[in-house]
């Protein structure tokens, strides 16, 4: 690669102490008694706020019924790949590909960290069901579609919802791409598509307010602060740069996709 200023192989000690006592205070605040109860009536006041309408407004039950199916993730993910990958926006297309190999090693540390905090939380029993299944006269958009919710996994509801792992996505991408956004425009559109990709989750019922603004956001601080203020990306990126060299020159000789920049840009 060409680019290896894109990621430092160095620790930046200030920003990765940073980020982990920002996750370390979210988790305090939630923990805390006092910080707990206000979690809790904040949540219960935006759960009514987002669900109660879905049974009186049908187009607002249409379109976060759609937006909750698992479909609707891989169009979501396609949508974020695109303005990561996309030349000459955040990213230089010559910086194309090193952004989206450092990011893809930072999205598998995120997932590392996420499994094990979610054992972590089973153990301590910081566990929780999501809103639906608690709070009396939920709208479950499942009853309005059952054939939905076989058949394209419609989600409303879960046992374990805490942390939320959609979101923790969402966030480590917004985080991500927020590192080197130079302009307001791009920092208000990468965060406007991840609170607005939140959204189905919150509406639905599947999980609390708190899985995310506390869980989510603390998980993708951890793996901003160990994957990018860290020799991590760095290495990780280069090495997963010099294994899959073979195959982005055989992909550079397909119509269309060889002039992308990820793949036409060493």
């Amino acid at each position: 690669m060409n680019n290896p200023g894109l990621f430092q192989a160095k620790w930046n000690l200030g920003r990765l102490t940073l980020c982990n006592l920002l996750a370390l205070g979210l988790l305090c605040f939630w923990l805390w008694p006092a910080g707990q109860m206000l979690c809790v009536v904040f949540d219960e006041w935006l759960f009514h706020l987002l669900n109660d309408p879905l049974a009186t407004h049908p187009a607002w039950l249409h379109v976060w019924a759609v937006a909750s199916l698992r479909p609707f993730d891989a169009v979501v993910g396609v949508i974020l790949l695109a303005l990561l990958i996309r030349g000459d926006w955040v990213f230089k297309a010559v910086e194309v590909r090193r952004a989206f190999l450092g990011f893809l090693s930072i999205l598998l540390l995120l997932l590392l960290i996420r499994m094990l905090f979610s054992k972590l939380a089973a153990q301590l029993g910081w566990q929780h069901s999501s809103p639906s299944m608690v709070i009396g006269g939920a709208i479950h958009m499942s009853d309005y579609f059952p054939g939905l919710e076989k058949t394209w996994e419609l989600k409303d509801r879960s046992s374990q919802s805490f942390p939320g792992d959609h979101a923790s996505v969402l966030l480590i991408w917004v985080m991500f791409l927020s590192v080197f956004a130079k302009r307001i425009g791009q920092l208000v559109l990468i965060w406007g598509l991840a609170l607005l990709f939140m959204m189905p989750r919150l509406v639905a019922g599947a999980h609390w307010g708190q899985d995310d603004y506390i869980g989510a956001v603390l998980l993708a601080l951890l793996a901003l602060g160990w994957g990018y203020y860290t020799p991590f990306a760095a290495k990780a990126s280069g090495a997963l740069e010099r294994a899959t060299r073979p195959v982005f020159r055989g992909l550079a000789r397909l119509p269309l996709i060889g002039r992308l920049s990820i793949v036409r840009n060493p």
